[in-house]
C-alpha cells in the first residue's frame, strides 16, 4: 500500500468511529409522559408541570406517552376533539370548572416490552376551580403512577412499570413536534460540542499526515 492510501486508510479508520458514536447519541432517547396545552387547535408543551398548572374552565390539555430523542423530537397527542366536544355532556356549574384532557397512550412501537398501548381517549374533568392539572388527570383516569421524584410514571395504570428510563428512540422524520420532557430536564439531542472538536482535530491530523504522504511520493 502507498503512503497516499495508507494516510487515508488512517482518516477513514479513526473517522468512522467517531461519526458512528455521534449517531449513536441521537439514537438514544427517553419513553415516559408528555403534558401539552392545545390552544386554537395547535399542541403546544407545557411550560408547567401538571402538579403546579392551572387551568381554566374551558381549557383543552393532553398528554402523549412515547419514547422521544429530545426536546425537539417528542410526539403530540394525536386527535382532533375540542372542548365542546369532549365536554359535550359536562354542563357548567359555579364553583368548578372543566377541563377537557386528551390522553393518547402511544403505539406499540413505543410501549414497553409485554405491554400494548390502549386506545387514545378523552374526558372532561369537573374539578374544583383551584385544581392543578394533576388533580383533574386523577379524577378521571387512575390509576396513576408517580415515581420519588414526582415524576408521572403512568395513567390509567399505563404502564404498568418503568418511568423515564433510557431507551434506544426510533428515527423520526424532521418536523415533529417541539416538546420536553414532563418534568424531566430535556435530554441532549445531537453529538456533543467535544465530539465535534474532536472529530475537526483528528480529521487535520489525518490531512496532515496525507499531505506529508504526498510530499514524499514526490521526492
Amino acid at each position: 500500500m502507498s503512503r497516499r492510501r495508507a494516510a487515508a486508510a488512517l482518516l477513514l479508520a479513526v473517522l468512522l468511529p467517531l461519526l458512528g458514536a455521534a449517531g449513536q447519541a441521537q439514537a438514544t432517547g427517553y419513553r415516559y409522559w408528555s403534558f401539552w396545552d392545545r390552544t386554537g387547535g395547535d399542541w403546544t408543551y407545557a411550560t408547567q408541570g401538571p402538579a403546579t398548572a392551572r387551568p381554566d374552565d374551558g381549557d383543552v390539555q393532553g398528554f402523549r406517552f412515547a419514547v422521544s430523542a429530545d426536546s425537539q423530537d417528542a410526539s403530540r397527542p394525536r386527535g382532533t376533539a375540542d372542548f365542546a366536544t369532549i365536554c359535550a355532556k359536562t354542563p357548567a356549574r359555579e364553583g368548578s370548572k372543566r377541563v377537557a384532557l386528551v390522553i393518547d397512550f402511544g403505539t406499540p412501537a413505543d410501549a414497553p416490552s409485554g405491554e400494548r398501548p390502549p386506545a387514545t381517549r378523552t374526558a372532561c374533568a369537573r374539578v374544583p376551580s383551584d385544581a392543578s392539572t394533576a388533580e383533574a388527570l386523577a379524577a378521571v383516569a387512575k390509576p396513576l403512577r408517580y415515581d420519588t421524584n414526582a415524576l408521572l410514571c403512568a395513567i390509567a395504570g399505563y404502564p404498568r412499570q418503568g418511568c423515564g428510563e433510557q431507551v434506544s428512540a426510533p428515527e423520526k422524520p424532521k418536523g415533529t413536534a417541539t416538546a420536553a420532557a414532563a418534568e424531566r430536564p430535556a435530554a441532549d439531542g445531537g453529538p456533543s460540542v467535544g465530539l465535534i472538536a474532536g472529530c475537526a482535530a483528528v480529521a487535520v491530523l489525518a490531512a496532515a499526515a496525507l499531505w506529508q504522504a504526498r510530499r514524499r511520493g514526490r521526492g
